[in-house]
């Protein structure tokens, strides 16, 4: 068995996924309620008890809010953070210190048999963190939450077969949208999020650049709950990757993480 990841929830309101290879199970962010955290678990066959690691990319609620729970239910888990996460989330002064794993940006680190290699976002946080996971065959690489792809953050996804990716925006739809101009502004930013049509564009440019014939597994995460729909964030994307002569199906395959429910992802 390769790698797999499940979805719990993924959008701007709030995103929590659970990563499985043949051994280890992980939870990447904690920003959905525990309930919903603890009720996936269980619907995946699982228990708190076999959860060997929690991650988090960084202290935005959306990412965060339950991390003090779920440490305390998955009592043989540690908790893996940025300094600057952890020092700017209240939820972290709550959790043993014991149970804390502080990274660094850049890091590698193994959880089980899951290689983790860590990598700085782009994004208005104190040390936002993303991550890589590497099972066998596979490579996931999870980037959600940065407002521009770094080149420290392309050579993750490239050698990656598996990608979580954000879609966040439909730039037309911000700009029409209610959010005050300050909010707008923020999220076009280079520490903001990326649009579609910058997704779409990164794609394209990986599947030019990679070297593996095998299609790239795609699913589209965090999207915006007001400045973007699943059929849009699949719709632009895809006309900015067809650009570059790539068939859907044959080069690469797209799914779109669901805002609640269940997306499995393998």
């Amino acid at each position: 068995m390769g790698l797999k990841l499940t979805s719990i929830g993924s959008s701007s309101s709030g995103n929590s996924y659970i990563i499985q290879s043949g051994e280890t199970a992980l939870i990447l962010d904690t920003g959905l309620s525990g309930k919903k955290i603890r009720t996936a678990i269980a619907e995946l066959g699982l228990s708190e008890k076999d959860i060997r690691g929690i991650l988090i990319t960084h202290e935005h609620t959306d990412h965060v809010n339950s991390v003090r729970l779920m440490s305390k239910v998955c009592d043989r888990a540690k908790v893996y953070a940025s300094r600057g996460t952890a020092f700017n989330s209240s939820a972290f002064a709550k959790i043993d210190a014991q149970r804390i794993e502080y990274i660094v940006p850049g890091d590698s680190f193994e959880i089980g048999d899951i290689a983790v290699q860590s990598f700085a976002l782009s994004h208005d946080a104190a040390e936002p963190t993303g991550y890589s996971f590497a099972n066998g065959d596979d490579m996931m690489s999870v980037v959600t939450d940065t407002g521009v792809v770094t080149d420290e953050i392309y050579e993750q996804m490239i050698q990656s077969n598996m990608l979580v990716f954000e879609a966040n925006h439909e730039e037309g739809l911000l700009m029409v949208g209610p959010y005050p101009y300050s909010v707008k502004r923020r999220i076009l930013s280079d520490y903001g999020h990326l649009s579609n049509v910058s997704s779409g564009e990164c794609l394209r440019r990986l599947l030019e650049e990679r070297e593996s014939d095998a299609a790239l597994k795609i699913l589209l995460a965090h999207l915006s709950s007001q400045n973007n729909t699943p059929g849009q964030a699949v719709f632009t994307v895809e006309e900015e990757i067809k650009r570059g002569g790539f068939e859907r199906g044959v080069d690469y395959t797209m799914e779109v993480a669901l805002k609640e429910g269940l997306t499995v992802f393998e």
